[in-house]
């Protein structure tokens, strides 16, 4: 499924597949990141807004709001803190949801011998590939459990990426509430400022780019909210959002897991404190295939 608009453009795509070693942690684990490049146009710039939106918030709220009333004495140190803290988890999320491998098949898969009957020839490329997995027309090629093709981050989600894009839906609602948060209670709540250096572009000019910084953070709020929703529902009942519009996981297709194995075999951890943590590796959890059956 592809969630952006369809085109009659022709979209170019180039795959750079890099094997990046970390050096060697105190732990003695040594990382590697496959690197999943996408080039495509129209991903681009819906990227580039998402970046632009992160950027203008990442600046103008602290300079505008955050430092002043913590200078002032209105607020504690630990709220801008916080704010950075959340916009970094944000970013993270972001770039590492661009540019991780959503699960591409190779072209010759190693199929093991004891799991062929729940293989299946994509009709596209013409490749064996697992059940669940779904041909990406965008992107050319079959992504193993693929939720849909999302030009907000320029990728396919899928199987070794979903776990990042649901980060990045829960950080980018976190700091959206938080900025709105904030430019509500520097007009009604907080005390107004004593000094304000009216030699400055964003103090002469505050008004309209908090205005702007509102409207953008409405809207980010309304649609992050439903796609958040939406995608947790579909962990919860351990479909896809390709399955759903198909309509081809019936309630009898395959057994139901409970919500906390769906959501560990996603992030690839059953410690939940680590389903919020961007910064590492996911290791993908052993599930039965028989849990993975939908046709």
């Amino acid at each position: 499924m592809d969630c952006s608009l369809p085109g009659s453009s022709i979209h170019w795509i180039f795959q750079v597949h890099l094997r990046l070693w970390i050096g060697r942690q105190s732990w003695g684990c040594r990382m590697g990141l496959r690197i999943h490049f996408v080039v495509d146009p129209h991903g681009w710039c819906c990227m580039g807004l998402i970046v632009f939106v992160w950027l203008y918030n990442f600046f103008l709220i602290p300079k505008i709001v955050l430092f002043p009333h913590y200078e002032e004495g209105h607020i504690p140190g630990i709220l801008i803190i916080i704010f950075y803290g959340i916009a970094m988890f944000c970013l993270v999320a972001l770039v590492r949801a661009s540019i991780t491998d959503p699960g591409r098949l190779p072209e010759n898969p190693k199929i093991p011998h004891g799991e062929r009957e729940f293989w299946e020839l994509c009709n596209k490329c013409n490749l064996m590939r697992p059940k669940r997995s779904h041909h990406c027309s965008r992107c050319g090629h079959c992504v193993r459990r693929m939720d849909h093709h999302c030009p907000w981050i320029n990728n396919c989600v899928g199987e070794d990426n979903h776990w990042l894009f649901l980060q990045l839906c829960f950080y980018t609602e976190l700091l959206t509430c938080y900025a709105l948060m904030f430019s509500f209670c520097h007009y009604y709540y907080f005390l107004p400022l004593k000094k304000r250096n009216l030699d400055l572009f964003v103090v002469r000019h505050e008004l309209a780019i908090m205005r702007l910084a509102a409207f953008m953070g409405i809207t980010m709020l309304v649609g992050i909210t439903g796609l958040f929703y939406t995608q947790l529902i579909g962990i919860i009942t351990d479909t896809t959002s390709i399955e759903k519009m198909s309509n081809c996981c019936e309630e009898i297709s395959r057994p139901r897991k409970p919500w906390q194995q769906t959501f560990s075999e996603v992030f690839g951890t059953r410690w939940k404190i680590l389903w919020f943590i961007p910064f590492r590796r996911r290791q993908p959890l052993r599930v039965p295939y028989h849990f993975a059956n939908h046709v």
